[in-house]
């Protein structure tokens, strides 16, 4: 099984977020909410602090800025590195569910 530094589930779905291209904020939340069957949700605070974070550690970048109604919008990319995180955060899951996934009995199995 992979080894190696697991990210938070917030962490994981903003980056898978990202992978279909550019979001804002405001989308990022929404992309997250639906990708995490709702479990993820991301107040507003929490959310620009992750994306610092992650920006500051390379796994994403701003993409562009505009202004809309008068306030910034800044639209943020996964980089080629966050894309790796996130490829390999999904492998050892995956990889950690066949363990279990394997050992539930099915409906109607019998045990010898």
């Amino acid at each position: 099984m992979a080894k190696g530094p697991t990210v938070s589930e917030p962490t994981y779905f903003i980056l898978a977020a990202l992978l279909d291209g550019p979001l804002h904020g405001h989308g990022i939340i929404k992309r997250t909410l639906a990708l995490s069957d709702n479990r993820v949700k991301l107040p507003v605070g929490t959310l620009y602090g992750a994306l610092d974070r992650l920006a500051a550690g390379g796994l994403i970048a701003v993409d562009r800025e505009e202004v809309v109604d008068g306030r910034p919008r800044r639209y943020f990319v996964i980089t080629d590195e966050g894309r790796g995180v996130v490829s390999a955060e999904a492998l050892r899951m995956a990889q950690a569910a066949t363990v279990v996934i394997s050992r539930i009995p099915r409906p109607g199995a019998t045990f010898s």
